[in-house]
Protein backbone atom coordinates (compact mmCIF):
# COMPACT_ATOMS: atom_id res chain seq x y z
CA UNK A 1 0.00 0.00 0.00
CA UNK A 2 2.57 2.37 0.80
CA UNK A 3 4.20 1.32 -2.13
CA UNK A 4 1.69 2.52 -4.42
CA UNK A 5 0.76 5.84 -2.44
CA UNK A 6 5.08 6.62 -2.91
CA UNK A 7 4.72 5.55 -6.71
CA UNK A 8 1.73 7.65 -7.37
CA UNK A 9 3.07 11.25 -5.47
CA UNK A 10 6.31 10.87 -7.26
CA UNK A 11 4.88 9.83 -10.92
CA UNK A 12 1.97 12.86 -10.35
CA UNK A 13 5.13 15.34 -9.27
CA UNK A 14 6.67 14.44 -12.65
CA UNK A 15 3.80 14.69 -14.77
CA UNK A 16 2.74 17.99 -13.52
CA UNK A 17 5.78 19.82 -12.56
CA UNK A 18 6.43 21.08 -16.48
CA UNK A 19 5.18 24.49 -17.14
CA UNK A 20 1.88 23.22 -19.31
CA UNK A 21 -1.43 25.55 -20.43
CA UNK A 22 -3.05 24.49 -17.62
CA UNK A 23 -0.48 25.29 -15.02
CA UNK A 24 0.39 28.54 -16.56
CA UNK A 25 -3.40 29.96 -16.79
CA UNK A 26 -3.96 29.20 -13.10
CA UNK A 27 -0.58 30.75 -12.36
CA UNK A 28 -1.60 34.13 -14.22
CA UNK A 29 -4.96 34.57 -12.81
CA UNK A 30 -3.77 33.62 -9.00
CA UNK A 31 -1.50 36.49 -10.06
CA UNK A 32 -4.49 39.17 -10.56
CA UNK A 33 -6.49 38.24 -7.50
CA UNK A 34 -5.79 40.35 -4.84
CA UNK A 35 -7.39 37.28 -2.63
CA UNK A 36 -7.06 33.79 -2.89
CA UNK A 37 -10.76 33.09 -2.97
CA UNK A 38 -10.90 34.95 -6.25
CA UNK A 39 -8.92 32.28 -8.09
CA UNK A 40 -10.92 29.41 -6.17
CA UNK A 41 -13.16 28.67 -9.76
CA UNK A 42 -9.66 27.77 -11.23
CA UNK A 43 -8.05 25.79 -9.06
CA UNK A 44 -11.53 23.62 -8.08
CA UNK A 45 -12.33 23.09 -11.96
CA UNK A 46 -8.63 22.08 -12.55
CA UNK A 47 -7.85 19.65 -9.96
CA UNK A 48 -11.46 18.40 -9.90
CA UNK A 49 -10.41 17.48 -13.95
CA UNK A 50 -7.66 16.32 -13.03
CA UNK A 51 -9.37 13.74 -10.64
CA UNK A 52 -11.97 12.68 -12.86
CA UNK A 53 -9.30 12.06 -15.52
CA UNK A 54 -7.40 10.43 -13.11
CA UNK A 55 -9.98 8.01 -12.12
CA UNK A 56 -11.43 7.51 -15.38
CA UNK A 57 -7.52 6.43 -16.53
CA UNK A 58 -7.25 3.85 -13.31
CA UNK A 59 -11.20 2.80 -13.83
CA UNK A 60 -10.26 0.72 -17.01
CA UNK A 61 -10.04 3.98 -19.86
CA UNK A 62 -6.59 3.19 -20.25
CA UNK A 63 -6.86 -0.13 -21.87
CA UNK A 64 -10.17 0.64 -24.08
CA UNK A 65 -7.87 3.70 -25.85
CA UNK A 66 -4.97 2.01 -26.03
CA UNK A 67 -6.34 -0.85 -28.01
CA UNK A 68 -8.07 1.24 -30.72
CA UNK A 69 -5.43 2.07 -33.22
CA UNK A 70 -6.64 5.12 -34.51
CA UNK A 71 -6.99 6.90 -31.18
CA UNK A 72 -3.60 8.01 -30.27
CA UNK A 73 -2.79 9.59 -33.89
CA UNK A 74 -6.00 11.28 -33.75
CA UNK A 75 -5.20 12.80 -30.12
CA UNK A 76 -1.76 13.39 -31.49
CA UNK A 77 -3.13 15.46 -34.71
CA UNK A 78 -5.67 17.73 -32.37
CA UNK A 79 -2.39 18.11 -29.59
CA UNK A 80 -0.68 19.62 -32.14
CA UNK A 81 -2.95 22.03 -33.48
CA UNK A 82 -4.01 22.86 -29.78
CA UNK A 83 -0.12 23.09 -28.47
CA UNK A 84 0.66 25.19 -31.32
CA UNK A 85 -2.05 27.70 -31.20
CA UNK A 86 -2.15 28.21 -27.30
CA UNK A 87 2.07 28.33 -27.32
CA UNK A 88 0.90 31.99 -29.92
CA UNK A 89 -1.77 33.19 -27.77
CA UNK A 90 0.29 32.43 -24.18
CA UNK A 91 3.73 34.22 -26.23
CA UNK A 92 1.54 37.11 -27.10
CA UNK A 93 -0.40 37.87 -23.80
CA UNK A 94 0.94 40.43 -21.77
CA UNK A 95 -1.10 41.97 -18.19
CA UNK A 96 -4.05 43.55 -20.08
CA UNK A 97 -4.78 41.13 -22.68
CA UNK A 98 -4.63 37.05 -23.88
CA UNK A 99 -4.49 34.60 -20.59
CA UNK A 100 -3.83 37.11 -18.38
CA UNK A 101 -6.69 38.75 -17.39
CA UNK A 102 -9.34 38.91 -14.28
CA UNK A 103 -12.04 36.75 -15.85
CA UNK A 104 -15.16 35.97 -13.77
CA UNK A 105 -15.81 32.64 -11.72
CA UNK A 106 -17.57 31.73 -14.69
CA UNK A 107 -15.13 32.45 -17.27
CA UNK A 108 -12.37 30.97 -14.97
CA UNK A 109 -14.50 27.50 -15.01
CA UNK A 110 -15.11 27.75 -18.87
CA UNK A 111 -11.36 28.17 -19.54
CA UNK A 112 -9.99 25.50 -17.01
CA UNK A 113 -12.47 22.55 -18.66
CA UNK A 114 -10.84 23.91 -21.73
CA UNK A 115 -7.26 23.51 -20.88
CA UNK A 116 -7.57 20.36 -18.70
CA UNK A 117 -10.48 18.27 -20.45
CA UNK A 118 -9.13 19.48 -24.34
CA UNK A 119 -5.65 19.31 -23.65
CA UNK A 120 -4.56 16.03 -25.70
CA UNK A 121 -1.00 16.04 -23.69
CA UNK A 122 -2.55 15.87 -20.54
CA UNK A 123 -4.96 13.14 -21.38
CA UNK A 124 -1.75 10.99 -23.23
CA UNK A 125 -0.20 11.63 -19.87
CA UNK A 126 -3.21 10.33 -17.72
CA UNK A 127 -4.32 8.01 -19.14
CA UNK A 128 -0.87 6.22 -21.38
CA UNK A 129 1.04 7.30 -18.00
CA UNK A 130 -0.74 7.01 -14.79
CA UNK A 131 -3.74 4.21 -16.32
CA UNK A 132 -1.19 2.32 -17.92
CA UNK A 133 1.41 2.53 -14.17
CA UNK A 134 -2.26 1.45 -12.05
CA UNK A 135 -2.24 -1.87 -13.44
CA UNK A 136 0.69 -3.21 -11.78
CA UNK A 137 -1.33 -3.16 -8.78
CA UNK A 138 -4.81 -5.03 -7.08
CA UNK A 139 -7.95 -3.13 -7.42
CA UNK A 140 -7.56 -2.03 -3.62
CA UNK A 141 -4.33 -0.50 -4.22
CA UNK A 142 -4.76 0.77 -7.54
CA UNK A 143 -7.11 3.08 -6.08
CA UNK A 144 -4.74 4.49 -3.39
CA UNK A 145 -2.29 4.90 -6.20
CA UNK A 146 -4.74 6.98 -8.29
CA UNK A 147 -5.47 9.01 -4.50
CA UNK A 148 -2.37 9.53 -4.04
CA UNK A 149 -1.89 11.00 -7.55
CA UNK A 150 -4.79 13.43 -7.26
CA UNK A 151 -4.18 14.44 -3.94
CA UNK A 152 -0.31 16.26 -5.57
CA UNK A 153 -2.76 17.43 -8.19
CA UNK A 154 -4.75 19.74 -5.76
CA UNK A 155 -2.31 20.43 -3.55
CA UNK A 156 -0.12 21.69 -6.70
CA UNK A 157 -2.90 23.49 -8.23
CA UNK A 158 -3.60 25.42 -4.56
CA UNK A 159 0.38 26.25 -4.40
CA UNK A 160 0.78 27.48 -7.91
CA UNK A 161 -2.27 30.09 -7.31
CA UNK A 162 -0.08 31.24 -4.20
CA UNK A 163 2.65 31.47 -6.34
CA UNK A 164 1.30 33.53 -8.52
CA UNK A 165 -0.31 35.56 -6.02
CA UNK A 166 3.63 36.32 -4.99
CA UNK A 167 4.51 36.92 -8.20
CA UNK A 168 2.04 39.61 -9.06
CA UNK A 169 2.17 41.44 -5.99
CA UNK A 170 5.78 41.65 -6.03
CA UNK A 171 5.72 42.49 -9.90
CA UNK A 172 2.53 44.91 -10.62
CA UNK A 173 3.83 45.88 -13.48
CA UNK A 174 3.83 42.50 -14.89
CA UNK A 175 7.61 42.23 -16.55
CA UNK A 176 8.08 38.64 -14.44
CA UNK A 177 4.81 37.66 -16.17
CA UNK A 178 5.70 38.55 -19.46
CA UNK A 179 8.99 36.71 -19.32
CA UNK A 180 7.11 33.47 -17.67
CA UNK A 181 4.88 33.24 -20.38
CA UNK A 182 7.29 33.74 -23.06
CA UNK A 183 9.64 30.61 -21.59
CA UNK A 184 6.33 28.87 -21.48
CA UNK A 185 5.35 29.15 -24.74
CA UNK A 186 8.46 27.53 -25.77
CA UNK A 187 8.30 25.04 -24.07
CA UNK A 188 4.54 24.28 -25.10
CA UNK A 189 6.02 24.69 -28.77
CA UNK A 190 8.53 21.82 -27.85
CA UNK A 191 5.81 19.64 -26.85
CA UNK A 192 3.89 19.94 -29.91
CA UNK A 193 7.07 19.45 -31.86
CA UNK A 194 7.67 16.15 -29.92
CA UNK A 195 3.84 15.08 -30.82
CA UNK A 196 4.70 16.42 -34.51
CA UNK A 197 7.51 13.94 -34.38
CA UNK A 198 5.75 11.17 -32.69
CA UNK A 199 2.69 11.38 -35.24
CA UNK A 200 5.26 11.52 -37.96
CA UNK A 201 6.72 7.95 -36.80
CA UNK A 202 3.25 6.40 -36.62
CA UNK A 203 2.55 7.51 -39.86
CA UNK A 204 5.76 6.20 -41.39
CA UNK A 205 5.96 3.60 -39.20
Amino acid sequence: MLEAVIHGIILAFGLILPLGVQNIFVFNQGSLHSRFRGVLPVVLTAALCDTLLIGAAVGGVSLVVMSVDWVTPVIYSVGLIFLAYMGWNIWGSTPAQGEVKVLSAKGQIAYALSVSLLNPHALLDTVGVIGTSSLQYGSGERWVFAGATAAVSWLWFIGIAIAGRLVGQADPSGRILRVLNRASALLIWGIAIYMGMQLWNIWTG
